[in-house]
């Protein structure tokens, strides 16, 4: 490799074309996009701009992104937006992640389901939080909460999961003052597991009745009423997997978790380790093991290896990035102003909402608020030309008969 660092663009260079011959009629145009934008992105056939350092004159040619939410170079960026954007909209209050996972057999069907399912991820999970945080018995008030949706395992297999950001407190029901949690613990975990595991269940029956559900191979006879509804008993008696863990410790960890986790993809390429004869080698984590033991390294064949990345594409439209109750997009400047008041006593400055109401761009690369630096003085770049795919950056003219 022409790099130090192995990316997944050059396995996909590397390896696409004779994989997309293979499974011509096989793959969806969204995957064949990924792999598209994943192969081009930061290289001449996206075109470019040419910087110059306004103290030393120092130029650089700098290719354009892809901007695809799915490519691990341009989530690096969109992770560094996300984290700008919600660090004033932090509360002065303990944050908790709490993770709601789909059982093994759900995620068998969810591949072939994947915006009906996931949908179905987001609103139970949503829905369990919000409920068991109103109910007197537990918290007794509305709380606020962030879902991100991975559908990976360390390993890349198919892993349905999102991820939660909720704060350790919220509004009373009257919005008069801020109720908050016991120290170090959020809301009982076995309590949210029964209530997920009935919701999310329930939203699939009516899912499946509304004929909304496709059923392929060994789960083709799961089409039939009769034998969806005894396959759906069974569920409902298996433990579901929702966990809390403790706080983060103050806002910067939470700002980090965010950063990390918002904008993540199936691999970043930091896992990467080698692509030769043997395969491709990268860095994961076997968290059925014990700690000192997780951390291993996996080789796969490179079908294999690019089989398992485009099992995670997205299907279009679908927001991966989502905000429920206090934080909600259409309420979230009034309730978090409320929220700061109450908390501190006084009136915050109001916050500008982004443009996009997410956590940043997914899909867009905005500019970033600084500028371009120089690696000779560090002084500023500025874009002195442009230019578009397949075509080369125009020189700089000569300066002659000067005097």
């Amino acid at each position: 490799m022409s790099r130090l660092t192995l990316e997944v663009a050059d396995i996909f260079r590397a390896h696409g074309p004779a994989w997309r011959r293979a499974q011509a009629g096989h793959l969806s145009l969204g995957q064949l996009k990924v792999m598209s934008a994943i192969e081009r992105c930061r290289s001449a056939e996206l075109g470019g701009h040419v910087l110059q350092c306004q103290a030393c004159e120092h130029t650089r040619i700098a290719y354009n992104s892809c901007r695809n939410r799915h490519c691990p170079k341009c989530q690096a960026s969109a992770a560094r937006r996300g984290l700008e954007a919600r660090q004033a909209e932090l509360l002065p209050v303990e944050y908790y992640h709490v993770v709601f996972t789909l059982p093994g057999p759900i995620s068998d069907i969810a591949y072939y389901n994947k915006s009906v399912l996931y949908n179905l991820l987001f609103t139970a999970a949503a829905e369990t939080l919000l409920t068991i945080a109103a109910d007197p018995k537990h918290l007794g008030a509305r709380i606020g909460a962030t879902l991100v949706l991975h559908t990976w395992g360390s390993a890349m297999t198919h892993h349905p999961h999102v991820h939660g950001i909720v704060p350790g407190g919220g509004l009373s029901l009257d919005g008069e003052r801020w109720v908050a949690g016991r120290p170090g613990f959020f809301l009982p975990v076995r309590v949210l597991s029964r209530l997920f595991r009935r919701l999310f269940l329930d939203q699939l029956s009516d899912a499946h009745h509304a004929g909304k559900l496709q059923f392929f191979g060994e789960h083709a006879a799961l089409a039939e009423a009769n034998a969806f509804e005894d396959w759906i008993k069974s569920l409902r008696h298996c433990e579901w997997v929702v966990y809390a863990k403790r706080p983060f410790a103050g806002p910067d960890a939470v700002l980090a978790y965010l950063s990390r986790y918002t904008h993540r993809v199936a691999i970043a390429n930091s896992r990467l380790i080698a692509l030769d004869e043997q395969g491709v080698t990268f860095k994961w984590k076997d968290y059925r093991a014990k700690e000192p033991y997780r951390h291993k390294t996996l080789t796969l064949a490179p079908e294999e290896f690019i089989r398992r990345f485009l099992l995670h594409v997205l299907p279009a439209g679908l927001h991966r990035i989502r905000h429920y109750g206090l934080i909600a997009n259409t309420t979230r400047k009034d309730n978090l102003a409320r929220a700061r008041e109450l908390l501190t006593g006084e009136k915050p400055e109001p916050i500008e909402p982004t443009s996009n109401g997410n956590l940043g761009c997914e899909d867009t690369e905005q500019p970033l608020n600084s500028p371009y630096v120089c690696p000779d003085c560090g002084a500023p770049m500025l874009i002195i030309a442009t230019f578009l795919g397949g075509k080369l950056p125009r020189a700089p003219p000569m300066i002659t008969g000067r005097s």
